[in-house]
């Protein structure tokens, strides 16, 4: 049986670094992000999150939304109700980038305030967070699932209602937080690409 990476272990690596060491794989990842545009539409929407945990910097991820059109979204999570596991997305505003309004949620990280939500499979492209990744497009995220579900629910929907194709699901890490493979389960979506500040890999 795989062995999953210790997250804790991957977290204390990531802190380790400097804020120079960070800005500066952040720079090089940025290089690849260019790859993506031939798969989206003009004008795409785009799933981003706010950086944190010493996680590769998303400014990059912002400053690419504003070069090319395309409009950024923020993650929200709903903790409460039936539909206890989902992401939802809010629009933000390239004017607003340097004063977004967040709270941080159950798990630490901070999210965007607003409230004008939209569902995943309303987004061309999500940048997926992620603890660990591997060499085959799995991802292994903070723990609580909520990533996982969403991209689970809009692969389906999108797909037995053949309504629209299901966004694009890109990670974004250290190359260090890359691993040969990791142990999935049955419900596991897997990432269509991984950008770290190395290579871009495509896996679908």
């Amino acid at each position: 049986m795989t062995n999953n990476p210790s997250r804790r272990d991957i977290n204390r690596q990531r802190r380790a670094l400097t804020e120079q060491q960070r800005r500066n794989a952040g720079s090089m990842a940025f290089r690849f992000l260019s790859k993506l545009t031939p798969r989206l539409p003009k004008g795409a929407k785009v799933g981003i999150y706010l950086d944190d945990f010493g996680e590769l910097p998303t400014q990059p991820l912002l400053k690419w939304c504003q070069r090319m059109g395309y409009q950024a979204y923020l993650p929200v999570i709903n903790t409460q109700g039936r539909d206890n596991k989902h992401i939802r997305f809010v629009p933000i505003y390239h004017s607003k980038l340097a004063n977004i309004p967040t709270v941080r949620h159950s798990f630490g990280m901070k999210e965007s305030k607003s409230r004008h939500l939209l569902s995943a499979d309303e987004l061309d492209l999500i940048m997926c967070p992620l603890v660990a990744a591997d060499e085959q497009g799995n991802r292994m995220g903070m723990g609580g699932g909520f990533y996982d579900t969403t991209l689970a629910k809009s692969y389906q929907y999108s797909s037995s209602q053949n309504h629209r194709r299901h966004p694009l699901r890109v990670g974004w890490c250290h190359e260090f937080q890359v691993f040969d493979e990791l142990e999935t389960q049955p419900w596991d979506v897997p990432l269509n690409a991984l950008i770290t500040p190395e290579k871009i890999r495509w896996f679908s």
